[in-house]
């Protein structure tokens, strides 16, 4: 299915934050978010938090993998269109909070797709870019980044930006970190506030093993 095609313009004025399980609800109450997306398998239940509508929660059950594995979930076409129809139907209109289970590879994955799904217009490297000034600890799951990549007709040109940016620091656990919806806009970065300025107990990263991410 072609996911490029033109939607209602809304005005990004929103931003998007990724985050760890363990800061969903903060993140969520200080960002006065408005949506909501949970990329971790079934087995690991999340409530959605108010004051998100339990329509406005979007969740993709998957694990963090990139080929298949026996009695794993890995991410297929059907959970990336969702994504991709969720992100178009958000529009970068208020915030959207995006979490796996460490805010390292899925989370990011979908935080990446979503911002190219509603920003044709800028360069799939300049956005990888930004995230990885956002986010030492980013590793997009490059199997949700080729779906995505083919879904929106970039001609491997997301999954080429992915490759491009410099390598991860390995951590547990990743800082949550903001984006700003428009992409096109001059300083995109979104700034920092609240509790992505890592001094809030308990969602600093913990750097060292790597853990699901």
């Amino acid at each position: 299915m072609n996911h490029t095609a033109a939607v209602e313009p809304k005005r990004k004025t929103g931003s998007i934050h990724v985050c760890p399980l363990s800061a969903v609800s903060l993140i969520v109450t200080r960002a006065s978010a408005s949506r909501l997306i949970t990329c971790l398998q079934h087995e690991i239940p999340v409530a959605t938090p108010d004051p998100i509508s339990p329509e406005r929660h979007l969740r993709l059950l998957v694990h963090d993998i990139s080929s298949a594995m026996p009695g794993c979930v890995a991410p297929d076409w059907p959970h990336m269109a969702q994504l991709i129809e969720f992100a178009h139907a958000w529009g970068g209109e208020g915030d959207l909070v995006v979490h796996c289970w460490a805010g390292i590879s899925r989370s990011t994955a979908a935080a990446f797709t979503a911002l190219c799904a509603i920003n044709p217009e800028v360069s799939e490297a300049a956005i990888a870019a930004r995230l990885r000034g956002a986010s030492a600890t980013a590793q997009p799951n490059r199997l949700m980044v080729r779906l995505a990549d083919a879904l929106l007709n970039r001609e491997g040109r997301m999954v080429r930006a992915i490759q491009a940016m410099s390598p991860a620091v390995f951590a547990s656990e990743a800082a949550p970190f903001v984006l700003a919806a428009n992409q096109a806009a001059s300083g995109a970065e979104a700034p920092t506030r609240g509790a992505e300025n890592c001094h809030d107990p308990g969602i600093a990263p913990h750097v060292g093993e790597r853990s699901g991410h």
